[in-house]
């Protein structure tokens, strides 16, 4: 890194830091959880861990209401994943193509269509990065059961969230001592990164997707 790298790394890293901070900060409430669960459970924005990290930390420091944030967590995943379901059910099985890459959606489309609606919400247990999103919008394309896919992703999801307020209510002044460590620091901007670039990606993929359509309708035009 020459001098001017190091120089401008020196003068814009601690404003950019306390902006993140201020914007998770801000965050940390049950609206915030709700928002960033729901966001996360749609095809344009993607936050590894975001929806997880935040349930970890409400239930630490509201150790009380520790069972109040898995169901507003859940709650906001449904609402996003209704979403998701709504938007894979309008471009159907042709135009699936628009948002999942070709070398993803033959696994997708196989999986959907071979195992049951339980199969496939409980597969929201797999941790990140399983693309659990592309199964959401599969899942409305190929018509799955809606009723029976959202009982039991409710269900799974629950259960995830509610295993890791369990776990925060016991284990909390342990892990919010190592979330204000270095080291979580470091990871927590290798999500923002990772965050930012898969979010940018979907939305290029969604805007080309819209452009231009599927092959089908661009030999019909």
């Amino acid at each position: 890194m020459s001098g001017f790298q190091t120089l401008m790394f020196l003068i814009f890293y601690p404003t950019i830091r306390s902006f993140l901070i201020g914007i998770f900060g801000g965050l940390m409430n049950w609206w915030g959880l709700w928002l960033i669960a729901a966001l996360d459970s749609t095809i344009i924005f993607t936050l590894p861990l975001a929806v997880d990290i935040t349930v970890i930390v409400l239930s630490s420091l509201v150790r009380d209401l520790f069972w109040v944030y898995p169901l507003v967590a859940t709650a906001g995943s449904l609402c996003g994943a209704a979403v998701t379901y709504y938007i894979g059910s309008r471009v159907g099985d042709a135009g699936l193509g628009r948002f999942v890459s070709g070398s993803r959606l033959s696994a997708v489309r196989r999986r959907v269509q071979t195992r049951g609606a339980v199969a496939i919400a409980f597969l929201d247990l797999v941790p990140p990065p399983f693309p659990f999103t592309a199964f959401i919008l599969a899942a409305g394309a190929l018509k799955v059961s809606a009723h029976r896919f959202f009982i039991w992703l409710a269900v799974a999801r629950l259960l995830r969230f509610g295993v890791e307020a369990v776990l925060a209510y016991f284990y909390g002044r342990h892990i919010i001592s190592w979330f204000q460590s270095e080291t979580f620091e470091y990871i927590a901007w290798f999500l923002v990164v990772a965050a930012l670039l898969g979010t940018t990606l979907a939305v290029i993929q969604l805007i080309r997707g819209t452009a231009y359509g599927t092959p089908s309708q661009r030999r019909a035009a």
